[in-house]
C-alpha cells in the first residue's frame, strides 16, 4: 500500500486536507483522470480516511490519479449539520482544480469521477445532485458538478436509512432528529429527493451487505427512473459492505469497471 504522494489542503481547517497518490503505471501517456474518494464510517469521527487508504492506492494502481478527502463528521466539532455538507460543497467545488495546479500535466481534470463508500456515497451523490438545491440554499451550484459519480454501497436514500436505523441511527445523528422533526434537512440532504441530476451516475452494491442493505441502492434507482433519469446498478451477488474498496476482493474488478463507466462521455 502507498503512501500518499502529496497532502494538500483545500480549506483552512484541519480536516480540510486532501491525500494525493499518483498512478504506479510507468508507460501511462498523457494526463490521467481523477478519481476524487469519499470514505465512509457513517459520518462518524472515527472514520477517517486512513481506512481509505488501500482502496485509494488501489484505483491508483489502475492508473487513476486519486485525491482521498477529509471532511468533518459527526461528533467533531462542527461536524453533522450543517458542517459535514459545508466540507462537502467546498471539497467539490475546489479539490479537482487544486490537484491539477500541484500536479502540473498529470491531472486531466475533465475526466473526474467522485467515487463514495457508504456514507460517503451519500456525499459524493449529494455534492453531485446540488444544482436541484433551491437557491436559497448555501450549497446549491447553477450549473451540475462536470463529474461522474460512482456509489459503492451507498446511503442513498436517507428517509429509508432512517427507518432501517443504519448504523444505530447515523442518518438521524447527522441530520439532528428523524425525518418528521427535521424534515427541512432531510429535504435538503436527501439525494434521493434530488433527482434528476443529469449527471453519469453508477451504482455498486453487494447482496450480502449487512450494513447498508441492497434495498437502499434499489431504492435510489427507482426514485431516479421515477424521475428521468436512468441511473446504473451493478448488483454483486454474495459481496459484503466492505468488499467493495477491498482490492484483494472478487468485488474489486466490479468497482474498476463502474469507474470507468462513470467516466466514458454519456449522451
Amino acid at each position: 500500500m502507498s503512501e500518499p504522494d502529496r497532502t494538500l489542503s483545500y480549506g483552512p481547517l484541519p480536516e480540510h486536507v486532501v491525500d494525493v497518490r499518483l498512478p504506479f503505471v510507468e508507460d501511462i501517456a498523457g494526463p490521467a483522470a481523477l478519481v476524487v474518494v469519499v470514505h465512509g464510517g457513517f459520518w462518524k469521527a472515527e472514520w477517517d480516511r486512513a481506512h481509505a487508504a488501500p482502496q485509494s492506492a488501489g484505483l491508483a494502481a489502475a492508473g487513476h490519479v486519486v485525491a482521498t478527502v477529509e471532511y468533518r463528521r459527526v461528533r467533531m466539532a462542527g461536524g453533522g449539520w450543517p458542517g459535514t455538507l459545508d466540507d462537502l460543497a467546498l471539497l467539490t467545488d475546489t479539490v479537482p482544480a487544486l490537484v491539477a495546479a500541484a500536479m502540473p500535466g498529470r491531472v486531466d481534470e475533465a475526466r473526474t469521477v467522485l467515487v463514495g463508500h457508504s456514507a460517503g456515497g451519500h456525499l459524493a451523490t449529494w455534492a453531485a445532485s446540488r444544482h436541484q438545491l433551491p437557491p436559497s440554499s448555501p450549497w446549491h451550484r447553477i450549473e451540475p458538478l462536470p463529474v461522474g459519480v460512482v456509489s459503492l454501497a451507498g446511503v442513498l436514500d436517507l428517509a429509508l436509512a432512517a427507518a432501517l436505523r443504519l448504523g444505530g441511527g447515523a442518518t438521524q445523528a447527522l441530520l439532528g432528529g428523524e425525518p418528521d422533526e427535521r424534515p427541512e434537512r432531510f429535504a435538503a440532504a436527501d439525494p434521493a429527493r434530488l433527482l434528476p441530476t443529469g449527471v453519469p451516475t453508477v451504482l455498486v452494491h453487494g447482496t450480502r451487505d449487512d450494513e447498508v442493505p441492497l434495498e437502499v441502492s434499489r431504492s435510489y434507482a427507482a426514485a431516479a427512473g421515477t424521475a428521468g433519469q436512468q441511473v446504473v446498478l451493478h448488483e454483486l451477488a454474495g459481496i459484503d459492505h466492505m468488499a467493495l474498496v477491498d482490492p484483494t476482493s472478487p468485488a474489486w474488478p466490479s468497482v474498476l469497471a463502474a469507474v470507468d463507466e462513470a467516466l466514458r462521455p454519456h449522451p
